[in-house]
């Protein structure tokens, strides 16, 4: 399950888990839209390994600036709180998931 992410809940969920792949997003992109079912695919192949999320940077605009977004879909790596790599543009499920793999097993 993809859990969508906040200022109120960012900082928990980056520090409280080992892996999250946080996706930034709006509603009104396209390619942010033909991403979506990719994401969900790996939220069910990594659940209990990575964290599968979104941040809309409409409403949590703060965020977006935080990590310097400039365009979307922009998919950032985190390994215990950290950035350990990004992504701009729609990616391909064996891509995310290859990458995924080497974050967890570093």
């Amino acid at each position: 399950m993809i859990q969508h992410l906040d200022k109120l809940n960012f900082d928990t969920t980056i520090n409280t888990n080992d892996v999250v792949l946080v996706d930034f997003f709006a509603d009104w992109c396209g390619p942010c839209k033909a991403l979506h079912p990719t994401l969900e695919e790996l939220a069910k192949d990594f659940e209990g390994t990575a964290v599968i999320s979104k941040i809309n940077v409409d409403k949590s605009p703060e965020l977006a600036a935080q990590f310097k977004v400039r365009s979307i879909p922009a998919l950032f790596y985190f390994k215990n709180g950290e950035v350990v790599g990004t992504q701009n543009g729609v990616q391909n499920k064996s891509t995310m998931a290859s990458y995924l793999k080497s974050i967890v097993k570093s």
